[in-house]
């Protein structure tokens, strides 16, 4: 079996279908690379798009993308409630199979550094491919967001970056390009519209918190779905999975006096990610097969 791996790019538009259709395409169009699918949320103004292939074909998309998003993002026109330092925010790289962990690091450091030549978008690494263990979890790049980066980075050694120009891309900010395990993102909806009570449940489900193992958690407001959100990446499904998250909120949410209203996976995830539930246990809408990871990969053996 060939080498394969996957990469799940966040982009800053989750409003204008026309431009992320034009991103999507952009990595389609190169040879041998299987686009597994694509989602937009207009509150986070965010979406997300998920493809694989053997590296070098997986790296081109990446980089094609990321072109794409420099030339039809604006992140001085740009609002929504999900952190974000980029046009394209951040470009993830995961090994599915016969990849090992350095080779997927040298692949992403490769194309970090494409981007930050070739584009003039600065670059940091983070995850297994980060050069600063400082900078090694996002939400410490993302501290303060474009609007940091831009009146900082150059007066900031802390912010200097690890690839490309030393100064903010002027529309399409910054990018994060890194090396992780296979991350579920995970959102729990409130029936309220008070993000005090989202953001007292995140806080208690984090895993730096003392919540949950592998864990990170925010409180948002959804302004045109005037809902409360708990938003969470589930770093290690294996520690804790979608049912044991969604009984955690749930029952936080029930102190609160809350109830959940709905929950929704983003993008693709192991079938075993459930924990054994079915997605009405977790009041979440049916799950096309295509949402599965093994749906894709076996397109591959």
């Amino acid at each position: 079996m060939k080498p394969l791996v996957e990469c799940v790019p966040n982009f800053s538009e989750g409003r204008d279908a026309g431009i992320v259709e034009a991103i999507a395409a952009s990595i389609a169009a190169v040879d041998g690379v299987h686009l597994a699918g694509m989602e937009m949320d207009g509150d986070h103004n965010r979406s997300v798009i998920t493809f694989m292939g053997v590296p070098e074909d997986v790296a081109r998309g990446a980089f094609e993308a990321c072109r794409t998003a420099r030339d039809l993002i604006d992140l001085r026109h740009h609002r929504g409630v999900h952190p974000r330092i980029g046009a394209t925010d951040v470009i993830p790289f995961i090994t599915l199979s016969d990849c090992t962990m350095d080779d997927c690091v040298s692949l992403a450091r490769d194309c970090g550094g494409e981007i930050g030549r070739s584009l003039g978008i600065p670059v940091y690494f983070y995850g297994q491919a980060a050069l600063n263990a400082q900078r090694s979890a996002l939400p410490v790049l993302r501290r303060g967001g474009f609007e940091r980066l831009s009146g900082e980075m150059e007066s900031d050694d802390d912010l200097a970056p690890d690839a490309g120009p030393g100064t903010v891309h002027a529309s399409a900010g910054a990018t994060a390009v890194g090396v992780r395990d296979i991350l579920v993102a995970y959102n729990v909806n409130l029936d309220t519209d008070d993000v005090r009570v989202a953001r007292r449940i995140a806080q208690e489900v984090r895993e730096n918190n003392g919540g949950l193992p592998g864990v990170r958690a925010l409180g948002l407001l959804l302004p045109e779905r005037h809902l409360a959100q708990v938003s969470m990446n589930l770093t290690d499904y294996r520690q804790t999975d979608m049912a044991q998250a969604y009984d955690a909120v749930a029952r936080l949410a029930e102190a609160e006096g809350v109830e959940v209203l709905e929950s929704e996976l983003v993008g693709l995830a192991p079938r075993d990610a459930l924990g054994g539930a079915a997605p009405g246990d977790l009041r979440m809408a049916p799950l096309d097969p295509s949402r599965f990871l093994e749906y894709h990969t076996r397109l591959f053996a």
